[in-house]
């Protein structure tokens, strides 16, 4: 199948560091030839996702130099390699986050696919959705669920997704007390399907505008996030990428409570203090990607219950300067990017 001719805009990581400083840049790369297992997707719009930031700023080792971010991808089939089967020209795919693995380790096996030693990202270690066109697998490209505009489905793509997965970690009771430590784009999708299913949800959030949106949502309370929830939790789940916050977190959940930690960076957790944050059998437990069997799941569950994300769309030229807004917390809910035609 051909693949569009020429050159097209991009934004590459040419020296990270700080978004302010022009690291992130938009140069003309080639267009992506697909191989023969994968698809050619023309972008439509793309979720700005803190790991992008993490990407562009070097918190996360450079994987790729002059990688193009971005991993919540919505956009259709343009060409596809001569091993693809299933998909057509026009087809509407996501793009997330976990790109490839080997398919034969022992975690994959077991069905645990996301702790993949071989496991490839969208974004980190090859080009993702801040661009006009995109690669993935074809096994690894998600079909969207009818009834969702471009826009409001991209940020399901990893922020609903590893939300999702937080969730199961956090191991939260039928009807259970859930708090949530950050309210960004990945836990205001996380809230809905946590409220959905019937759980008293109680947000920890230094933003006041994310705390009435908290509010707007349904949730229990919302609250500054060094304040004590009005509850004991049963549940709580980490997404902001504070460390210091982890300690704030165990000290308020009930006996035998589970703390998951959404973030894929952390600035370092201060010592714990035993009785007061650890005993009664509380749990910390780390969250590392997702499996494609995740993103089904909740893009199944997000049709089932009218999850919605609360978005702000930038033009894809100004890519930067929407990381820039995310670094700096001037939107609640989700930014996405937007190519025009």
């Amino acid at each position: 199948m051909a693949v569009p001719d020429g050159t097209m805009r991009a934004w590459s990581v040419v020296a990270p560091g700080p978004v302010e400083a022009g690291g992130l840049r938009l140069v003309d790369k080639p267009v992506p030839v697909p191989g023969q297992d994968e698809l050619l997707v023309r972008v439509r719009a793309c979720g700005v996702c803190r790991t992008d930031l993490h990407v562009a700023e070097g918190d996360l080792p450079v994987h790729r130099p002059g990688v193009t971010p971005g991993h919540e991808v919505v956009g259709v089939v343009a060409a596809f390699g001569a091993a693809v089967r299933g998909f057509v020209a026009g087809d509407r795919v996501g793009v997330a986050w976990l790109r490839s693995t080997d398919g034969s380790c022992a975690y994959c096996v077991r069905g645990a696919e996301n702790l993949c030693p071989a496991s490839r990202y969208t974004g980190w270690d090859a080009d993702g959705g801040y661009a006009a066109y995109t690669t993935v697998p074809a096994a690894f490209a998600h079909r969207l669920p009818a009834g969702l505009d471009d826009v409001t489905t991209a940020p399901l793509l990893c922020a609903g997704i590893i939300g999702y997965r937080a969730l199961k970690r956090a191991a939260l009771p039928p009807g259970g007390r859930l708090g949530l430590y950050g309210f960004g784009g990945s836990a205001h999708l996380c809230a809905q399907v946590a409220l959905a299913e019937g759980a008293r949800v109680h947000v920890l959030t230094r933003s006041a505008a994310a705390r009435r949106l908290a509010l707007e949502l349904g949730a229990a309370s919302a609250r500054d996030v060094l304040q004590t929830p009005p509850e004991p939790l049963d549940s709580a789940i980490l997404f902001a990428p504070a460390g210091e916050l982890v300690p704030v977190a165990l000290r308020a959940l009930d006996r035998g409570g589970v703390l998951s930690v959404a973030g894929i960076h952390l600035t370092d957790i201060p010592p714990l203090r035993y009785v007061s944050e650890l005993f009664y059998e509380k749990e910390v437990r780390s969250v590392t990607s997702n499996t494609r069997a995740d993103a089904r799941e909740f893009l199944a569950l997000a049709a089932r219950h009218g999850v919605r994300a609360t978005t702000h769309t930038y033009p894809m030229a100004r890519a930067a300067q929407a990381l820039a807004d995310l670094k700096a917390g001037r939107f609640d809910g989700a930014a996405v990017l937007v190519n025009d035609g």
